[in-house]
């Protein structure tokens, strides 16, 4: 198996910017390190890992980590491979470093079948991401500090040597034990977190349209909850009404205000059938709840018998209108500031405009485009581009494509709420 290619830069590097050789930068590394597929398999090892374990890169290229070093079958309390794969699963699972206590984990002497070396080292794991949030590779990089615990376990008097040792190894179990409690009560509250959420985004209208496709993304390394949010709401008649709506902040706060202000605004519009008056009277609502201010929200009512689309939109960015021949428009006639930031009530405008039977309306929150020092027009014209090239595609594909155009099918730098609706 060959060894993987070091990163690339973006873009072409300033004039007279030395480019720099990735591979050669990862040989010399002090630190050992070793590097491994999702798999678990090594598919590169630096010079430093090489010199602290005493094998060359042919002994380890190509082979599973745990089959390259075993547990010490004479050590009846080894436990150094359950450690460690637990700790490369929760980087598969999480996509985010996991630094482990201090192992003891004895490795095979080269050359000498059955022999094994005490080792103890200080290991994390780092996942390298892919474009669209999956884990590419694990940088697994360890420190030899047998040295250290030799050295420490030899002052005090002969014969406690050994004492001094089972001692230092309790202590790091105790501590993986400890952090191991640390993870299943935040993943417990993970998924109190979870169905909290799933509750306040819960659209029993949604069930009745199987044309609405919809896609939630908390940032990633929230608790999987956000200030974003989607609703639908069917109207008497041939109407009902989308909307995505957006609060400032992200985590628990944010979901809170983003429940309360998501129901005001489904009320709302069941009340008032017109998406310009419901706004209006969530924007007042708005200027009365903590944590609402800024909010931005779009909502369309559409009446199917009629082939049109009302709608209005606080501060929100322009739904898209999709038609099948891959054109499109943007509903940008109706834009009013975000809500409760006016300091007077001021009637909410809204437009409409006719669509044509297999047409597909789109409605996004910003963390979909918006990206770190690019123009969020930028991210706009990525969206569309990606929809007008996939336009017969179905609610759902075309959800994916949405979210693969913008690399982020996988996670998100911000939280994304997305409803995809064939006309």
């Amino acid at each position: 198996m060959g060894r993987i290619a070091g990163p690339r830069r973006q873009g072409a590097p300033e004039p007279g910017t030395p480019r720099i050789d990735y591979a050669a930068l990862f040989a010399a590394t002090p630190s050992p390190c070793l590097v491994l597929d999702p798999d678990l398999m090594i598919v590169d090892v630096n010079r430093a890992y090489l010199r602290a374990t005493g094998r060359t890169a042919e002994d380890l290229i190509g082979h599973h980590i745990f089959d390259a070093f075993p547990d010490n079958p004479d050590d009846p309390h080894a436990d150094s491979v359950k450690n460690l794969r637990a700790s490369l699963h929760r980087v598969l699972a999480h996509r985010e470093p996991d630094t482990m206590v201090l192992q003891k984990y004895d490795i095979p002497l080269a050359g000498r079948p059955g022999a094994f070396e005490e080792r103890w080292w200080s290991p994390i794991n780092t996942p390298v991401l892919a474009p669209d949030g999956t884990v590419s590779w694990i940088l697994h990089r360890v420190e030899d500090v047998t040295e250290f615990v030799h050295t420490c376990s030899a002052r005090p008097p002969a014969g406690q040597t050994e004492t001094m040792e089972a001692e230092l190894y309790a202590r790091a179990q105790e501590l993986q034990r400890l952090n191991e409690e640390l993870r299943h009560a935040h993943a417990r509250e993970r998924q109190v977190a979870l169905t909290l959420q799933e509750a306040m985004l819960y659209s029993p209208d949604l069930d009745l349209h199987p044309e609405i496709a919809v896609r939630y993304l908390p940032a990633v390394g929230t608790l999987n909850v956000c200030g974003d949010w989607y609703d639908v709401v069917d109207l008497p008649g041939s109407c009902f009404a989308v909307a995505v709506g957006d609060v400032v902040g992200q985590g628990l706060e944010a979901a809170a205000v983003m429940g309360m202000l998501r129901s005001a605004l489904s009320a709302a519009i069941r009340a008032l059938k017109q998406p310009g008056p419901a706004l209006e009277v969530v924007g007042l609502y708005a200027r009365s709840l903590e944590g609402a201010l800024a909010t931005t929200a779009v909502q369309a009512v559409i009446d199917t018998a009629g082939c049109r689309i009302t709608y209005s939109s606080a501060g929100h960015l322009p739904p898209v209108l999709l038609h099948a021949d891959g054109s499109y428009a943007l509903l940008d006639q109706a834009t009013d500031p975000p809500l409760g930031t006016r300091p007077d009530h001021v009637s909410r405008p809204q437009a409409e405009l006719p669509y044509t039977a297999g047409d597909t309306l789109v409605l996004y929150t910003d963390g979909l485009i918006e990206r770190r020092g690019e123009d969020i027009d930028v991210g706009l014209a990525r969206l569309t581009g990606a929809l007008a090239r996939c336009s017969r595609l179905t609610p759902q594909c075309l959800a994916d494509v949405a979210l693969s155009s913008q690399g982020i099918s996988g996670g998100a730098g911000d939280d994304v709420a997305l409803l995809v609706t064939r006309l």
